[in-house]
């Protein structure tokens, strides 16, 4: 996995721990629980994303990048609406706000990642 792919991963993962522990401190174990699921639910889609389209060797056609890159944003988004679809389903009791601040959580790490490479 390229280094920077790893970096984006892992820091997700650490930015969701330390929410998820900031909202059991301040808010409640509920509110924590639902923090750790939104940003898994981020982080299991980015890592679909990471799986389904980097897969190709950096030689490959463009027309194959391309393709693996639209088929990679695809899995992801079916990852999302299934990651939130099991989410409301079985889990009655989830934190809504909670639940999408540590989804959007994740999203703050590319923003992290493009300050990193300058």
């Amino acid at each position: 996995m390229h280094p920077q792919v790893s970096w984006i991963l892992s820091r997700q993962a650490a930015l969701t721990s330390v929410l998820a522990i900031l909202a059991g401190l301040f808010v409640s174990w509920n509110a924590a629980v639902s923090v750790l699921i939104g940003g898994s639910i981020g982080f299991i889609a980015n890592l679909g994303y990471v799986l389904r389209a980097l897969r190709l060797s950096p030689d490959a056609d463009p027309v194959k990048a391309y393709r693996a890159q639209a088929a990679g944003e695809g899995f992801k988004f079916l990852l999302t609406l299934v990651g939130f679809a099991l989410v409301f389903l079985g889990y009655k009791g989830v934190a809504v706000l909670p639940l999408f601040l540590g989804y959007a959580s994740t999203f703050v790490i590319y923003w992290m990642a493009l300050l990193k490479q300058r």
